[in-house]
């Protein structure tokens, strides 16, 4: 029974990644590496700050590898990544949108803005 289970396993993680690999799975494997990075900067910011932020570049990670995703996701035709990816760019853009606001109103709350989100 573990051996027929391992054989199972094996033969669906070959058809996964290697039996169905194409140029379009290779562009959503590096939008999710995009997507990733941006749990990397926001970590090694919080890090030097001592405190929880979240950079700028938060936000550019977010957005390129969300809209990379939702390429993917309208390719592929997966309504569940349309759907999260959709709604999630509008949140992204819509934070990049508040962070410039401050910073063209006013001095150095700006930069407090893009670590706080």
């Amino acid at each position: 029974m573990l051996i027929r289970l391992s054989h199972d396993i094996s033969a669906y993680f070959y058809d996964v990644f290697v039996a169905r690999f194409d140029l379009w799975v290779a562009f959503g494997l590096v939008a999710q590496l995009l997507f990733a990075a941006r749990f990397i900067v926001q970590w090694i910011a919080s890090e030097r700050a001592g405190r929880s932020v979240m950079p700028l570049a938060f936000w550019f990670f977010s957005m390129a590898g969300g809209a990379m995703t939702l390429i993917y996701g309208l390719v592929r035709r997966e309504p569940i990544i349309i759907l999260g990816q959709g709604l999630a760019m509008f949140i992204y853009l819509r934070n990049l949108m508040l962070i410039f606001r401050e910073r063209r109103g006013g001095g150095s709350s700006g930069e407090g803005a893009a670590k706080r989100g």
